[in-house]
């Protein structure tokens, strides 16, 4: 039964994935909503109300898929998923780093979301300083996905993959663009990982999921390594 799980997959893999694979989406248009609407790069025919409103919802979405995503890889039982995991980064047997991953970012949403409603409690200063971490989030769901995904040679996930990377790093450039004087580390840091990331996801991808047999090579469970992988 799991070997046949393992090379076709069940329907909570598939549920399990397309969550996942929303959820970036969501995310990432929540990101890069966050990043072209701040400080002067704010446009002037749409109300910051407006924007705003968009951007929560967009983020309210995100973790809605994101919660569906958690839940269906927890109840598929290919791969044994305790709950435990889904708060506590790299406690799972299965591909460890890249499901700590997605658990860090699930934590750092999390934290976003619970400052979000104690923002008036907490401050504007306090809650911007634990805001910041949704764009920290966003580059540890991209590694996630393409870490743990066994999809992701596929062109499609790919391109899906590429069209992310780009519509946030395309943002980046656009907000130093249209950003005044001042805050020049923040700047540079932006630049730095506008840079990195894309670097460094092009070189995992060569030297990891797009080599044949990483599926195996990646978990490690015994399960795994002798059902063929999935």
């Amino acid at each position: 039964m799991t070997t046949t799980l393992a090379l076709t997959g069940s329907p909570l893999w598939y549920a399990s994935r397309a969550g996942g694979t929303l959820a970036l989406v969501l995310l990432t248009a929540t990101v890069v909503l966050g990043i072209a609407s701040g400080g002067r790069a704010a446009p002037r025919r749409i109300g910051r109300f407006e924007i705003g409103l968009l951007h929560r919802n967009l983020a309210l979405l995100t973790l809605v898929f994101l919660g569906a995503h958690v839940v269906t890889a927890v109840l598929d039982p290919f791969v044994h998923l305790s709950w435990a995991v889904t708060v506590v980064p790299y406690g799972a047997s299965y591909r460890p780093l890249w499901l700590g991953l997605g658990t860090a970012t699930l934590d750092l949403l999390l934290a976003v979301l619970v400052t979000s409603a104690l923002r008036r409690r907490l401050g504007v200063r306090s809650w911007k300083a634990v805001h910041w971490l949704a764009y920290a989030a966003w580059p540890l769901a991209l590694f996630h996905s393409a870490g743990t995904g066994t999809d992701t040679r596929l062109p499609l996930q790919l391109w899906l993959y590429a069209a992310c990377l780009a519509a946030v790093v395309g943002a980046v450039w656009w907000r130093l663009a249209k950003a005044g004087p001042g805050h020049v580390a923040g700047r540079l840091t932006a630049a730095v990982a506008a840079i990195a990331v894309p670097v460094v996801l092009t070189a995992f991808l060569a030297a990891g999921p797009l080599q044949p047999g990483w599926a195996q090579r990646a978990a490690v469970t015994p399960t795994v390594l002798t059902g063929g992988g999935r």
